[in-house]
This record gives C-alpha cells, structure tokens and sequence, in this order.
C-alpha cells in the first residue's frame, strides 16, 4: 500500500478549494452583467447566486454522512464530476434556469469539496487541527481575489467573454482530480480513534454543538452573504465595488495565512468574539459611508470575517471531537443553507427597496429594459445607491448580535477550563498521596 503523502493531499485540497473560490469570485463579478445580458431581477439573481448556498449544504450534509462509509476519495472525484459539468453549463448558459442548473452543480461540487476535505485536513494534522484548517480555508478569500481581479482587469471592458473567465475554472479542476486520483487517502479521525457511529450522533446532540450550529448561522451570513453582494449593493455607491470584494478577501487571506500565532495566543472563542467586533465595525462603515471611507470598511471588515468559518470548524473539531466528520459538516451545512435562505429573502427585499425609490406607478422591468431612456436609467441607478447600503446596514443586526452571543461563550468556555484544570489538579495531588 502506497504511504501517505499529507503534503500533496493537502496542496490538492487547497487546489479543490480554489476551485470553489473562484466560483464565488468570478459570479459576484459578473452578476451585473448576466443580469443585464439576461434582462434579469435583483430577486431572479439573488435565486441563482442561493442556489449555490444550498446546493453547497445538500451534498455536504450527505457527503458528511458517507464519507466514513465510501472514503474522501470517491468522494472528492464526485465533487470533480460536479464541478466540471457546472463550468460546462456556465459557459453555454442561455438565461435564467441554465444559470440556475449550472449554479446548483457547482454547488454541489463546492459542498462535496468542503465534505471530504475538511475532515481530511483533521485527519492529516491531528496536532494542530485549527491552525492548518485556517492554512486550508485561506484559499477560499484567495481564489476569490484571484476570481475578482480576473473579472476588473480581463472582464470588465469587454463582457461578451465573460464565458472565457468562466472556463478559467476548469484548469485547477482538472488540476485537483488527477491529483486525488493518484493519491493514498488515510481513513477519517473519527474512524482512526475508534468512536462508533453511535457516539457520533449521540454528540450531535450536545447543547455545545447546537449553539455552535445557531452561532455559525449568523457567521456565514455575515461573511458569505456580503461578500457575495457587495459588487451588487455598492456598484452604484462607488466605481470600484468588485475591489472592496478584493481589498476584503486579500485580508482574509493574508489573516488565515498568518493564524498560528493568533490561535496559540488567544483561545477560539476569543478569536471568535473580537472577529464579531470588526465584522461589526466594518459592516457599519460600508453601510454609511462613500468615497475612500469604503475602502476602509472593507479592510475592517475582512479582518473581522478572516477566521469566523474555519474558527468555528476549528471549535468544534477540538472542544467536540466525537462529532467527527458529520459535525464539522453540518457545521458548513448549517451556515451555507442560512446563507441562500437570507439571500432570496434580501433579493426580493432588495427589489421592493429599489421600487418604493422610483416615482409613482413606475415599473421596474420598463426602467430595468434595455429600452429605458437615459433619464429612465440615472434614476434607477440612484435608488440602487440609495438601497444597497440599508441592505447592509440591516445585516449589521447579525454581527451585533454575534458580539453578545460570543461573550457569553467566551466566558463560558474560561470557566469549564478552569474547572477542567481544578479537577486535573484534585487528581494528581490524590495520586501523589497514593
């Protein structure tokens, strides 16, 4: 049997993750422009970027619970599969349900992505689970950079070849799985440590692990939600909106790239805690602010968001072990399902913010077509000004209450450690008098 080799399934897994990456920043750089292209709502794009978000929850709920059952590698060439045949239908996309369909896959692919390769990346670096699922899940606000820069300086001046950007995809696709396919997988942790399915499940259920599903609901939100909008909401506030994107998920990258020392220095509900403060700080600076003030709010808000998603996995991984593979990914599930649910709600509530702008009786599809006179236009542009901030500053509730929640836990998880270190300390001075 070959050795495993951890260095290279940990440089696929990033390959894999990049992949999922660029879907997120290559879509939140181009749509605008299939909304244009495909005369589609706010409310018709905010359906096809959820759908992402859900199809990501389906297959890594599923994925969780078979990959101790069929092994990380069979799953990882379906999450290939996946990903291949969403570029595909991207790239030949005629409208709104072949954006849609093509969405759900890559979705699906980027859920089987983050199903196999999360507990791999536990199982290869059992020692230091946190820091390496930081290293790991840096690749995600990279590739989005990565995704956004391709789309300002390749796409932005000439949107009949955003199809070329797209297919840009497919390299580190085929990259990843020929990669896994030559590659020895270890079994999970759960399996290697010996907790029975059982003690798995019976885990799931502890009121440590529930709160932490609620929490991470409002920390995908908060990251996933405007990252993925914030080209939409603020593209008509500033000139340079996909660059906040950038400016926000180069922080994250450069935050997750540098987290051991961080994670050694402070405890994961503290890191948790002071990432809610600056998610809120920034969210409230995006959210009332124009000009290069923005830009500010969006380097505050990156550091805030930097570690909330692998955090949380990381949390959960150490201080609940016996979740195994399946908590970490309900934990992914949980947050990405939040995400698409809050995504169709703001899509609509975004349009009807948009509408109530307009003068009397307008309709939105007359001032959206592309037979609006110049006037027609300039107005519309304005109430998406005028909207795209109070969708933000109504998702700055979420962090706010992230503040208060983490606190709490913060404070909680000092005390069982030092009630963990008393009774250690009871223990041995009993054994010394033995």
């Amino acid at each position: 049997m070959n050795a495993i080799n951890r260095n290279q399934l940990f440089v696929a897994s990033c390959l894999a993750l990049l992949v999922t990456s660029l879907s997120f920043g290559i879509r939140a750089g181009l749509l605008s422009t299939w909304g244009q292209q495909f005369s589609l709502t706010q409310e018709q794009i905010g359906i096809i970027t959820s759908t992402a978000f859900w199809g990501f929850p389906l297959a890594i709920v599923v994925g969780g619970m078979v990959v101790d059952v069929i092994g990380m590698k069979r799953l990882l060439v379906a999450a290939g599969v996946f990903h291949l045949l969403g570029i595909i239908l991207t790239i030949t996309a005629s409208g709104f349900w072949s954006l849609f369909i093509s969405t759900l896959l890559i979705g699906l692919g980027n859920g089987t992505v983050e199903a196999a390769c999360n507990p791999l990346v536990a199982s290869l670096y059992p020692e230091n689970k946190t820091t390496k699922l930081n290293h790991f899940h840096l690749w995600f606000p990279g590739g989005i950079v990565i995704g956004t820069l391709i789309v300002k300086f390749f796409g932005a001046e000439n949107l009949t070849n955003w199809q070329v950007l797209v297919g840009l995809m497919l390299i580190p696709t085929v990259l990843y799985l020929y990669l896994f396919s030559k590659l020895t997988f270890p079994v999970t942790e759960r399996v290697s440590s010996g907790v029975s399915t059982s003690e798995m499940y019976k885990a799931l259920l502890s009121p440590l692990f529930i709160v932490m599903i609620i929490l991470m609901l409002g920390t995908a939100i908060t990251e996933l939600f405007t990252g993925q909008w914030i080209d939409v909401l603020l593209k008509n506030v500033t000139d340079n909106a996909i660059l906040l994107l950038t400016i926000e998920t180069g922080v994250m990258v450069l935050g997750r790239a540098f987290a051991e020392p961080i994670v050694h220095r402070f405890s994961p509900a503290g890191v948790l805690l002071m990432s809610a403060i600056f998610a809120a700080l920034g969210l409230y600076l995006l959210g009332h602010s124009t000009g290069n003030t923005l830009f500010v709010g969006a380097l505050v808000f990156g550091i805030g968001v930097c570690y909330f998603w692998p955090t949380m996995l990381g949390f959960v991984s150490e201080n609940l072990p016996k979740t195994g593979a399946v908590g970490m990914n309900f934990m992914g599930g949980a947050g990405m399902f939040a995400v698409s649910i809050y995504m169709i709600f703001m899509g609509g509530y975004y349009d009807k913010l948009i509408a109530g702008k307009l003068p009397s009786g307008a309709s939105m599809a007359e001032y959206n077509s592309a037979s609006a006179t110049p006037e027609m236009a300039k107005t519309l542009n304005e109430a998406r000004a005028a909207a795209g901030p109070e969708i933000i500053n109504v998702t700055l509730i979420i962090p706010i209450v992230l503040i208060v929640a983490f606190t709490f836990l913060f404070f909680y998880m000092r005390g069982r450690k030092k009630t963990s270190l008393s009774a250690a300390a009871i223990a041995n001075a009993e054994q010394s008098m033995l």
